[in-house]
């Protein structure tokens, strides 16, 4: 089949360079950084060796990156992953390669809904007491109140809402919400240069043992490589760039297009080097990383309002993600449907449409119900998700290596930097990041919980793989 058959050709074709920066950009930052700059500063043993270790994570993910940069401005296609895999590796590989990645892109959406209401339910809730006026029940340990599912529902009703108006529509809320996480770290930097000291960085390494997290590493060198294993985890969501490439506006600079994962990668990796420097400058590192929530409590005893304010853009900063994932989930669906892996039910009949009613059905509903699940439902599942990610990012490397060869014809309006030996090195960074999850004995290797998780999610795959077989072949007869 090809690419010109598989496009949709009156879809709506808006989205600019500045549209897809803001869609992986607010994929990938999310709410963890405000949620987690404590941890990372243990893990490491200091701030200097957090942000070296945010910014080499940034720079070995640049090949990955700048690979999605060559297909998707080579072959701008709708969950083009699918599409990639299929051309080199055939269509076994192409479906568990599309039905991995989106496990890592269709929990983000649930994920983010649930962050909404934890917040409301604690940090909203003890300002305001009311949130935890009316207890539904407990689900794993973690209470659930009806308030702060409602809000969460609100917020996400308008995620939801954007999306079934089109890809103009969802690509000017991302816009909107990006610009609300870019104000958060402006405040923050004004913050630090107002309050803060560059000697509350001292002392450059020092091993620090508390309740959330403990430091293994013993040196300077070490700690940057104990947070280096995890910060993979945390540019997860760069891949939603590529996959609504077919909604790109008309004229599009497709070789500056290429260049937008990695200058979303490397704008990441500024947003969390800044968040690390500017609240771990606010006290001493030491007294900084022994409370709860770090980066919100040091702001909540120097100054209430701004407190208050980074948490409304926490909030906002949950749906930027939210919003992301659910077009390119879609995207992933609409991919696996053309390419007969899924019912086509998954792709529009109204090809005006991006996205067909079974898909907005099944993601608003895992949108919906997510907030009753409580806290800790969907814990288990980031890791996998991660894992499932940079398998997705592996085999977009190794097909592109291929189609070197196989298609080196293809016109390539964007390349790798370096040729083969740069698509090389993208294939070598995901398979160690791989390795380090499924290694015991690793810092970012999976729990037993997280296996099941992964083992679940793979059976399903097959379950449904085999159905849709068995009804193709019924409907044949």
């Amino acid at each position: 089949m090809s690419v010109d058959s598989v496009k949709q050709k009156n879809i709506s074709k808006t989205l600019t360079l500045w549209n897809f920066f803001t869609i992986g950009f607010g994929a990938i930052i999310g709410t963890g950084w405000i949620f987690l700059v404590g941890e990372w500063i243990i893990i490491s043993g200091g701030p200097i060796p957090a942000m070296l270790a945010f910014l080499l994570g940034a720079l070995l993910l640049l090949p990955i990156g700048a690979v999605f940069g060559e297909l998707t401005s080579a072959l701008p296609i709708d969950g083009g992953v699918i599409e990639y895999v299929d051309r080199t590796y055939g269509k076994t590989v192409s479906f568990i390669t599309g039905w991995l990645l989106l496990l890592s892109n269709i929990i983000m959406c649930p994920w983010e809904t649930i962050a909404v209401s934890t917040l409301f339910g604690t940090l909203f809730g003890d300002m305001f007491p009311w949130l935890r006026s009316i207890r539904l029940y407990s689900i794993l340990g973690a209470d659930v109140y009806l308030f702060p599912v409602l809000i969460a529902l609100c917020l996400s009703g308008f995620i939801i809402r954007q999306n079934l108006h089109g890809p103009k529509a969802a690509a000017k809320a991302q816009s909107f919400l990006t610009k609300a996480l870019l104000a958060g770290l402006l405040l923050a930097i004004i913050s630090a240069f107002d309050k803060g000291s560059l000697a509350n960085w001292q002392p450059l390494f020092l091993p620090v043992n508390e309740s959330t997290a403990h430091t293994q590493a013993t040196s300077l060198w070490t700690g940057i490589f104990a947070l280096l294993t995890v910060t993979p985890f945390f540019y997860t969501g760069f891949d939603t760039i590529p996959q609504q490439a077919e909604e790109a506006a008309q004229g599009l600079d497709w070789h500056k297009f290429g260049r937008i994962i990695s200058l979303a990668l490397l704008s990441a990796a500024t947003f969390y080097i800044i968040c690390i420097a500017a609240f771990s400058s606010l006290i001493p590192w030491t007294s900084f990383v022994k409370q709860p929530l770090a980066a919100l409590a040091c702001l909540k005893h120097i100054n209430f309002n701004l407190y208050f304010l980074m948490l409304c853009i926490t909030v906002l900063g949950a749906l930027g993600p939210m919003n992301s994932f659910y077009a390119s989930s879609s995207r992933i669906l609409l991919a696996m449907a053309r390419k007969k892996q899924l019912p086509a039910a998954f792709s529009p009949s109204d090809h005006s449409q991006a996205i067909a009613k079974s898909t907005h059905i099944l993601l608003s509903t895992s949108i919906v119900l997510a907030p009753f699940l409580g806290s800790n439902m969907l814990l288990p599942l980031t890791n996998v998700a991660a894992l499932t990610f940079m398998f997705s990012c592996m085999m977009v490397s190794l097909a592109c290596y291929k189609m070197r060869s196989s298609e080196a014809n293809l016109y390539r309006p964007y390349k790798v930097p370096g040729g083969k030996a740069g698509i090389s090195a993208a294939c070598c960074v995901s398979f160690l990041i791989i390795a380090a999850m499924l290694l015991p004995g690793t810092s970012a290797s999976l729990s037993k919980t997280e296996y099941l998780v992964l083992t679940g999610w793979t059976a399903l795959g097959l379950l449904v793989k085999s159905l849709h077989l068995y009804k193709k072949n019924k409907d044949c007869r």
